[in-house]
């Protein structure tokens, strides 16, 4: 019989993150969402930033979330999830990274990481109000960091580091993810190296810290996996119920005599590890969208731009049909369905040559 619950990947999409600003004009949700859509994309994924949403109005107003979709579907283009990258980010970071990162906080909390890490806190929680608000369901983004810099330990870690910094990681995120809980979203954390959910490893440990949180999940992207040479095909196989978005991102790994993983300090043309354009590295995506589709993910497909090598609008472009041609339209029966027959029980014995 057809499974009408089996549901094609949705897309495709592009993560608006890294063209917010490129060129002029781009600097709003209403010309990002056009541009988008005249290259033929279905789906924008939109970073919380106040360019392109107000937080506050979207948290408190289904009336302004309204809004923002209808002027979305004007250009024929849907809001796929919002990104909390960088509010993510903040609620956890080491002090050798402060300086760096204060950046993406309000200017007057600069030097203040508690209050940094409060507010990102609640801006997280905003989110998923304003998440709910727009119809979704999962909200994406990072995890922040404590122990990434103790990752390749020399000297030996004190052996209750890594346990401290899960403890704390879970006790900031607890609250967080309750909110998300009582908004009916998701939180599917992008697991990336310099945030201490950078693997399974550590997603695991993050779980069990989390008590196994309902909405801990995962926005799967190949790319990162590539670069630390993880086998991101099985990972759909372990994390296939965990995985609730889908960051479209190539990468290849070609080392040398000279550098692997960590590239020796190289910048990212140079490197070992890099990211590509869609079909330019090595990741077979042939592979992963056919595991996705099996494991009846139904979510968005969305494109990612972080090639050192190619253009971001040369890559915006190629990218549509590049998540088109991969999307799959799920069977809705058995190939050889015409030759099926409901036997009754009887007969069934008999096939089998049980005696009645």
């Amino acid at each position: 019989m057809p499974d009408k619950k089996r549901l094609p990947i949705k897309g495709p999409a592009i993560f608006l993150a890294q063209f917010l600003g490129m060129y002029q004009g781009f600097d709003n949700l209403s010309n990002l969402a056009r541009w988008a859509a005249e290259l033929g994309y279905q789906g924008i994924q939109v970073p919380c930033d106040p360019r392109l949403i107000d937080l506050d109005r979207a948290a408190s107003s289904r009336d302004y979330c309204d809004e923002l979709k209808g002027m979305c579907a004007e250009c024929n283009i849907e809001i796929t999830e919002l990104s909390t990258h960088l509010q993510g980010q903040l609620v956890a970071v080491h002090p050798v990274y402060a300086m760096q990162f204060e950046g993406f906080a309000p200017e007057s909390l600069r030097g203040k990481p508690k209050a940094q890490s409060d507010w990102a806190a609640s801006e997280l929680k905003k989110a998923a109000r304003a998440a709910k608000n727009l119809g979704h369901n999962v909200q994406v983004g990072f995890s922040g960091g404590l122990a990434w810099p103790y990752l390749y330990p020399w000297p030996q870690r004190p052996p209750s580091l890594i346990d401290e910094a899960f403890t704390e990681l879970g006790k900031r995120w607890n609250p967080i993810l309750n909110a998300f809980d009582e908004a009916g979203v998701d939180y599917a954390y992008e697991l990336h190296p310099a945030q201490d959910l950078m693997d399974g490893t550590s997603f695991e440990r993050f779980l069990e810290i989390t008590g196994d949180h309902s909405r801990v999940a995962i926005n799967y992207d190949p790319s990162h996996f590539i670069l630390q040479q993880l086998d991101y095909l099985q990972f759909i196989e372990i994390y296939a119920s965990r995985i609730r978005a889908f960051h479209v991102k190539d990468a290849e790994f070609k080392p040398t005599g000279r550098q692997g993983v960590y590239s020796g300090f190289s910048n990212w043309v140079e490197r070992a590890g890099r990211f590509r354009s869609l079909g330019d590295g090595q990741v077979d995506f042939k592979t992963v969208f056919s595991r996705l589709c099996q494991h009846g993910y139904k979510g968005w497909a969305v494109l990612e731009w972080e090639c050192p090598l190619k253009s971001a609008e040369q890559s915006a472009k190629e990218g549509v049909d590049f998540i088109r041609r991969h999307i799959i339209n799920p069977t809705k029966c058995d190939f050889d369905h015409f030759a099926e027959k409901n036997l009754d029980r009887n007969v069934i014995r008999d096939m089998l040559g049980i005696c009645l």
